[in-house]
């Protein structure tokens, strides 16, 4: 028989894992939503067929996983309002929100609880996601096997044995669809500048972005053995990798991934204050 889950919250992270569980074939009558807004349900209940709630207390009472999946702004509130309920039934708790460390959320909860934290990313919405996720110590074997096959419904995911390392995966995975985004921006841009038509220049960096991904994910070669098999000496790729390196890309991304990594901790740190 499959957990019955509920998600707190139905926003767009939480209704793309659900929609990722049923093309998985997850039970439909397993899966429970909510939100205080009913209008924001009636989307998720008609397209997936999935049970609703406004209540967060009642959808918990029969759930043996909960997936947490609102603001983290909210969280403590949300937390309060459903702990009595989550201390009744005792099950697994899943958060997708950003920065709250599993003891903090924990606390609020009640204590003496399992806790997977998730950080993924964007790219989930369309099933080609990548997150990051830790199990505190009283997370058991089978409760860890469940939530990696809920998030496996919306891409890859990858275990971390420390929580801190949550920060590395922010700025590996987390924060990383806008270092891409803004990679397009730029190849755009040059394009135009060398005459083809910018929405042209768009498609084909994009295109060949998804191509060198799949390659890069379809092959046992390292991404730098990959990168010198397309260039060749003296060629125009080796023109163009030399003026990166030269540039400084390396250098840039470490900071830009540092940086990244550094604020994930201080939100972490406010937000577990609180």
């Amino acid at each position: 028989m499959a957990s019955q889950v509920t998600f707190i919250g139905a926003g767009n992270m939480a209704g793309a894992i659900i929609g990722g569980m049923i093309d998985s074939g997850y039970p439909r009558d397993a899966i429970t939503a909510t939100s205080p807004d009913d209008s924001v349900l009636a989307p998720l209940r008609e397209r997936l067929g999935i049970h609703t709630a406004t209540d967060n207390a009642s959808a918990v009472a029969q759930a043996d996983v909960v997936v947490l999946a609102v603001k983290p702004q909210i969280m403590q509130d949300v937390c309060s309002g459903m702990r009595d309920a989550v201390q009744a039934r005792k099950p697994l708790i899943i958060s997708v929100a950003a920065g709250l460390p599993a003891d903090t959320l924990e606390h609020w909860l009640g204590g003496e609880l399992p806790v997977v934290r998730c950080m993924p990313n964007t790219p989930s919405l369309v099933g080609a996601g990548a997150a990051g996720l830790y199990a505190n110590a009283r997370v058991t074997d089978d409760q860890q096997r469940i939530a990696g096959e809920l998030l496996e419904a919306v891409g890859l995911v990858e275990w971390v044995d420390d929580e801190a390392l949550l920060e590395a995966v922010t700025a590996v995975s987390g924060s990383a669809p806008a270092y891409f985004f803004l990679m397009f921006e730029a190849m755009e841009q040059a394009g135009a500048d060398l005459g083809l038509p910018a929405d042209t220049a768009r498609r084909l960096a994009m295109q060949t972005a998804y191509g060198a991904a799949r390659m890069a994910m379809d092959s046992d070669k390292t991404p730098g053995e990959l990168k010198r098999n397309v260039m060749s000496p003296g060629g125009t790729t080796e023109r163009a990798i030399e003026h990166l390196e030269n540039a400084g890309l390396r250098d840039i991304m470490q900071g830009a991934m540092r940086a990244c990594a550094e604020r994930a901790g201080e939100m972490a740190d406010e937000l577990g204050k609180r």
